[in-house]
């Protein structure tokens, strides 16, 4: 995502003509969308981004857990807890 508001950035720049970018060829201002797609590519293939998914599904099933037991008086194990 990174690469892609830095590559809107210096198109933008470009097209304004403005400061340095306004003087670069258009292929060194277009590099941050080709490392964008590169990067995507690599992410989906090697699974990476939805091991981070995965990740944050359990933590938020994690929170779900911990805050019905904890509104039910239980500890984490389910165990009732003695007043």
């Amino acid at each position: 995502m990174y690469l892609v508001v830095l590559g809107v950035a210096l198109l933008v720049l470009k097209l304004a003509e403005f400061g340095p970018v306004g003087e670069w060829s258009y292929w060194a201002v277009l590099w941050p969308f080709a490392g964008a797609v590169a990067w995507w590519g690599f992410a989906d293939s090697t699974g990476w981004t939805k091991r981070r998914e995965m990740d944050k599904m359990e933590e938020r099933k994690r929170l779900r857990r911990q805050t019905n037991l904890e509104s039910l008086g239980m500890d984490e194990k389910g165990r009732r807890q003695r007043r």
